[in-house]
């Protein structure tokens, strides 16, 4: 069987042990991209199987790191910290704060096919359809993500960001999906302390969750059920919002949630 791997790696103002990349990787037709430029301590280390795979991540700023989530540990003995095939992911984290940047982390498990996943951590989205990140040039970084995908057909966008007023403000978000045909789009944005789990464990989900503004936001989710389900949770103003949903939905044409807190 004929394998092939296409792999574009790109680090500047490389001192020793400053940047760092690590994948082992098993399988066919792996596309890989990783851009670590303008920065020191940002760090890759991974371990892919499954065939025709793509993998992009890019890092600007110093100390971003793209690696295995640490409650999972490395999967290399069992498969792969991206275990499928067919997946695409494009993974995006900047900082403009030189040696003052806060760590950003993101760690991802992926055990399926077909899976389409966009996340960025100082970075900016329009939508779950754009495709390129931008920047508004001023971020501190402290950012982590935790996302774990066990399905098939799946697709997340999300972005997570601090700017000038609060500039190493953490924002944490853990998404875990363990089913088919859900689409997701979160955007926690911008300063202040924001916390998002989100858990869906069943089919055909569309989940359009955003966090925005200053202070402390916290929204906890957890979708179940065997029909569709919409929910639509909004969080903002400058005071502290809270939230939490567990639904189990089984009803015939499935069910629609809307929240919306503080103007």
């Amino acid at each position: 069987m004929r394998k092939s791997v296409l792999l574009l790696i790109i680090i500047s103002n490389l001192n020793a042990d400053d940047n760092h990349v690590h994948i082992d990787q098993s399988g066919a037709n792996m596309q890989m991209e990783i851009d670590q430029v303008a920065g020191t301590i940002n760090k890759v280390d991974l371990s892919i199987d499954g065939t025709s795979n793509s993998l992009d991540i890019d890092q600007l700023g110093s100390n971003n790191e793209v690696s295995w989530i640490d409650y999972w540990g490395s999967g290399a003995s069992w498969g792969g910290d991206l275990d499928g095939n067919n997946n695409s992911l494009h993974l995006y984290q900047y900082c403009s704060r030189g040696s003052n940047c806060a760590k950003s982390d993101i760690g991802f498990h992926v055990w399926g096919n077909d899976n389409q996943v966009r996340w960025g951590q100082g970075g900016m989205l329009d939508d779950i359809d754009d495709t390129t990140f931008g920047n508004d040039g001023d971020e501190g970084g402290g950012s982590k993500l935790n996302l774990d995908i066990h399905g098939d057909d799946n697709r997340v966008a999300g972005v997570q960001r601090n700017g000038s007023a609060n500039a190493w403000s953490a924002h944490t978000a853990t998404v875990y999906i363990y089913a088919n045909d859900n689409d997701v789009w979160i955007n926690q944005n911008t300063d202040g302390a924001k916390t998002l789990t989100m858990t869906s464990r069943t089919n055909e989900n569309n989940v359009n969750v955003e966090q925005t503004g200053y202070a402390t936001h916290t929204a906890t989710v957890t979708l179940t059920g065997t029909n569709p389900t919409t929910l639509s949770l909004t969080q903002q103003s400058n005071t502290a919002q809270s939230y939490s949903l567990t639904q189990n939905c089984v009803t015939i044409g499935g069910c629609s949630v809307s929240v919306t807190q503080g103007q």
